[in-house]
């Protein structure tokens, strides 16, 4: 043996401590940007059968990104509920929406709530 000898030295257990923070960090981070609730939901109801209209009144609504085509006659956003009153369509008579490309998928929303609020219970949504 020599009379140099190093002591032996023990190594050192990293400190775990700034990896926890970093995770916990990044927890409420994911948290507090992530969304937990659906805002609003419209029930649409789906049915195994056809839609079935009237052939003597048809009652299509082609939203477009401003206003409104009724069976193919173009009207502005407030004529709608005026028009579907005028064709004496009831209630629970079947109105089909129909979305422009082109329209956001906001508008066909407000445009369901709207009639529902009018009273028309009976809506499809075509493609």
């Amino acid at each position: 043996m020599s009379c140099f000898t190093t002591p032996k030295r023990n190594r050192r257990q990293p400190s775990l401590t700034p990896m926890i923070d970093v995770v916990f960090l990044l927890l409420v981070f994911f948290m507090l940007a992530s969304r937990f609730g659906a805002g609003v939901v419209i029930p649409v109801p789906l049915s195994t059968g056809g839609v079935s209209l009237s052939p003597s009144l048809p009652r299509l609504v082609d939203i477009l990104p401003s206003g409104y085509r009724f069976n193919g006659i173009p009207c502005e956003d407030g004529t709608l509920i005026e028009w579907l009153s005028a064709q004496n369509a009831a209630p629970e008579a079947t109105v089909v929406l129909r979305a422009d490309p082109m329209a956001d998928v906001q508008r066909l929303v407000d445009t369901a709530t709207l009639l529902r609020q009018a009273g028309f219970t009976a809506l499809a949504v075509a493609e």
